[in-house]
Order: C-alpha cells, then structure tokens, then sequence
C-alpha cells in the first residue's frame, strides 16, 4: 500500500481538511416533497434526513470541521441540524456551521455553486484548512473521503471529483467525465443531450457525483477569477471545472471498493421516481445501503418514540407486517403492510392494507383505506375508505401521479393545510 493511503497520513489529511456541504438548492424534480423544505431536509429510510449521509460520511471520515450551506426554505434543515449535529466539541476544533444565503459580498443571493463558496470565502480563510471539500447535500451514500483525499495528494492534483458509473440513458441529468488511464479528465461536459460511453462500455458513462476536492490556495484563485467573470454562471461543473481541465492537474477518482473494485451504493434521489424506489429498496434482505453496519453509522437527531406497536390478532383484524420497516412511535392496528416503510409515528387503522409504499412521518391513515404503490407525505390524514394507487387515472384528478406509475400525497391535496402563511 502507498504511503499516501496509510491511516496516519489520511487521518492528517482529514484533520487538515473543511467539508462544505451544498445545501441551498430547490429540489424542484422532487416536486410536492419540497414545497415547504429543502431537499436535503426531506425525510429518508425511515428516521433520517438526506442530509444526514454526507453529514455521516464527513464524521466517520475524520472531518469535523463542516460547513452546510443553505438557501431554499432552509428552516426545517436549520432545526434538524441544530437538533441533531450539535454533539461535536468546538474545544477540538469540531463544529457543524451553518452559512445561510445573507449577500456578504453581493447583494444578490447564491448564484450558483461556485458563487456561493465564493461568497464565503473569508469564512473558509478563517478555518485555514489545507484541502476544502465539497459536497453535494442531496445524494444517498456512505462514502470514505479519506482514500480520495489521498488519491489527490498523491496524484499532486489541483482538484479531484468524485465519480461513479451510469447507465449512459440516464447520464444526462450528471455532468460527464472523459479521462485517461491514470485518472487525468480531458473532458467534463455538464448534462449532456448525448453522454459520452466510457471506453469499451458504450452503455455506461462515467459522471460527476458532486464531490470535488480542492487545494485551499488553488480554489481561492478560481474562484476569484471565476467571479470576475461575466459570462459565468458561477457554478463548478457548467463553468469552474471545464475551465480549469486543460490548463491545470484535473483528476476524476472513481467510487468504487477498495477491496473489491465493485461499484458502491450511491443514488440520486432527485426524482419522486427515485426517492420512491430509494426507500423501498431498504426493505430488501440484503440491501445495498446497509443502515445495519455499526463500522459506518448514520447518525440523525430524532425524537424519543416509543416502539412500533402491531395490535389485534383476529381474522379480520390482525396487525401485521411482511418484508417492511417499520420506524418507532408507530402503531398497526389489525391492518396489513408488505414490501413498505413506514416513518416515525404512523398510525394505520383497522381493515387497511398497504403495499410497496412509502408513509412519511406523522401519518394518520383512517379504517379501510388501501394505498399501494405510493408516497404519503409528512403529516398527512388519509381519510377512512380511501383508495390510492389502483387507478393512476383517478389518482392524477386529485394527486401527483409520477411517470413511473408512484402516487404522491401531502396534506394540501386532502384539503388539509397542515402549513399556513399568515
């Protein structure tokens, strides 16, 4: 093994390096889910927040030194991450900062991703850190950064993204990477109509997962330059980065297990498509993201629930549930549940039968409702009697009814206006 991929030199990297979590964005693919969040805020798995993956991967890596940047109704991520992130000791130097959108240098809000590290870079300055990663807040994923950092500094880089293999059909929601045999990037083209196959693979391309990791002195200039310039749309991968390939060291590393080689777990669940099949996905006996691993925990603040509860052991009325899971303060009574998820606190009913969803947090499903194929949003009271997901034609009249057949349901479509502006 390289000196560079030793645990005392990788844990030096680690101390020496500050995380910035790019947390501001709309989330718009995910449609009603973030109507009064922002994405990293939407619940995940059961217990947790998306954001509390990059949030998780940061810790177990070493880095304790966080920076989460946020703009887009950004209050219920605020409350989570003071809930939930306030655990690490500033004496040593561990914190989890918030850097709200507040036009410290413009008066304008975050432009883009570059804009808004570059809006902070006196905050950045003040932490001196030698390497400054940063992170896309959205994506599901357990992640080691220590092995990438070392990979960068021993490639002597300039700066390193992140990537992982996709099929090329779905490539073009990423930006795309051509490289070398070593690694060097010769190309990154952001959300192309036509992806460009990775060598001897036309089916699969290679694309950026959002990570990158930059020389602390290096991204200042940059970012500087990139500032100044107006054409730019002031964000790393349609400006900063493609810029930056011909001139400058440019390496991509790709995600995959160094034991293995195999492809690991991320997913992108930008789409209510995607966050449907994400969740349910856990439910599998051997899943791919395992929330069982005690090596690489994901850690989230979360309320102090008593146990999931299963009532009525009669033949019309038997609480029950097959191949779910099923999250604490929740209570089945004499209803049915397969191949679904239920989030903390849900409540379900007598005579209901549930089936390959999704129920968010805070749910309340009356007597003799059947849902299947769904995502029932926090803190929704579905109505006893209720049908969902049988007929997407009927289900399109008064819910979202995704491409891939998923019914979504919050509060607002029952008439239920669980949030008001005043």
């Amino acid at each position: 093994m390289s000196d560079y991929f030793s645990p005392r030199f990788v844990s030096r990297l680690t101390r020496h390096t500050l995380a910035m979590i790019m947390a501001g964005g709309r989330g718009s693919r995910l449609k009603h889910l973030t109507m009064w969040r922002a994405k990293p805020a939407v619940p995940f798995g059961g217990k947790f927040r998306i954001i509390d993956f990059p949030l998780s991967n940061c810790v177990n890596s070493g880095i304790r030194r966080i920076c989460v940047l946020t703009q887009y109704k950004a209050h219920s991520l605020i409350r989570h991450i003071h809930y939930g992130w306030g655990h690490l000791r500033g004496e040593f130097g561990e914190f989890v900062e918030l850097l709200p959108a507040q036009q410290r240098i413009e008066t304008s809000w975050y432009q883009g991703t570059a804009d808004a590290v570059y809006q902070n870079l006196d905050i950045i300055d003040s932490h001196s850190p030698e390497y400054v990663l940063i992170l896309a807040g959205d994506h599901i994923y357990k992640m080691d950064y220590g092995p990438m950092l070392a990979q960068h500094v021993e490639q002597k880089a300039d700066i390193t993204v992140g990537c992982i293999e996709v099929e090329r059909k779905s490539a073009s929601a990423f930006g795309v990477l051509s490289v070398e045999n070593d690694g060097r990037i010769t190309r990154f083209t952001e959300k192309p109509v036509s992806p460009e196959p990775m060598p001897g693979n036309p089916d699969v391309a290679l694309a950026s997962m959002g990570i990158y990791v930059f020389n602390t002195a290096f991204l200042f200039e940059q970012l500087i330059r990139d500032a100044q310039d107006p054409q730019s749309g002031h964000d790393f991968g349609h400006d900063v980065i493609p810029a930056l390939i011909e001139k400058y060291r440019t390496y991509a590393y790709t995600f995959r297990d160094r034991q293995t080689g195999k492809q690991c777990y991320w997913r992108d669940v930008g789409t209510v498509d995607a966050f449907w099949a994400a969740n349910l996905e856990l439910i599998g006996v051997t899943p791919e993201l395992d929330l069982y691993d005690e090596e690489w925990p994901i850690w989230t603040y979360q309320e102090q629930a008593p146990p999931a509860k299963f009532i009525f052991d009669e033949d019309d009325r038997r609480g029950m549930a097959v191949n779910s899971m099923v999250s604490g303060g929740c209570i089945i009574s004499g209803a049915f549940l397969r191949q679904s998820l239920l989030f903390s606190n849900v409540r379900v009913e007598p005579h209901c039968h549930i089936e390959k969803s999704a129920v968010l947090p805070n749910v309340l499903i009356e007597q003799g409702c059947r849902i299947y194929k769904s995502v029932i949003g926090k803190g929704c009271r579905i109505p006893a009697g209720t049908v969902i997901g049988e007929d997407p034609q009927e289900d399109a009249k008064r819910f979202y009814v995704t491409p891939g057949g998923v019914t979504l349901v919050i509060p607002e479509m029952l008439g239920q206006m669980l949030y008001r502006i005043r």
